[in-house]
C-alpha cells in the first residue's frame, strides 16, 4: 500500500491552484469539472508519477470549521520536503508569501511555517 493522493482543503480552488503551481512550483497533473467543483491535482516537478496533492473545496461546514480552527491554532495543514529550507525561505518571501515561522532548527530538522492564502498554514522541511 502506498499514499497516491492527499488533499488539502482550500477556500478557493482557482487561487490556490495558482499560489500552488506559480509560486510553490507544483506542476498541475488533473484539472477535471466535477459539478460546480473541480478534481485539481498537483505533483512535485522532480516526481510527477509521485504522490498527487488535491485541492480539495473546504464547501463543506466541517471542513471549513476545521480548517479555521487548526489555523487559528497555529497547525500547518500539511509539510513539503525542501532541500535547503533557508533557500526556499528567501526564494518565498521574494515573491511575497508571508511566514509565520522564520527557518527554525528543531533537533535534526530545520522548519518554516508560511501562510497559503487559501485558508492553510504550510510547513517546509529540510532533514
Amino acid at each position: 500500500m502506498k499514499i497516491i493522493v492527499t488533499s488539502i482543503f482550500v477556500q478557493d480552488q482557482d487561487k490556490a491552484l495558482e499560489f500552488y503551481s506559480q509560486t510553490l512550483g507544483f506542476v498541475k497533473k488533473h484539472d477535471v469539472p466535477i459539478g460546480k467543483f473541480r478534481w485539481i491535482t498537483l505533483v512535485s516537478p522532480d516526481d510527477q508519477n509521485g504522490t498527487e496533492l488535491l485541492l480539495e473545496p473546504n464547501d463543506h461546514p466541517a471542513a471549513k470549521e476545521y480548517q479555521k480552527k487548526i489555523f487559528a491554532e497555529g497547525i500547518p495543514a500539511t509539510m513539503f520536503g525542501v532541500a535547503d529550507v533557508r533557500k526556499e525561505y528567501e526564494r518565498l518571501m521574494n515573491l511575497g508569501v508571508k511566514f509565520t515561522m522564520e527557518p527554525t532548527k528543531m533537533g535534526d530538522v530545520t522548519i518554516a511555517v508560511f501562510d497559503d492564502t487559501c485558508g492553510n498554514l504550510i510547513q517546509i522541511a529540510q532533514k
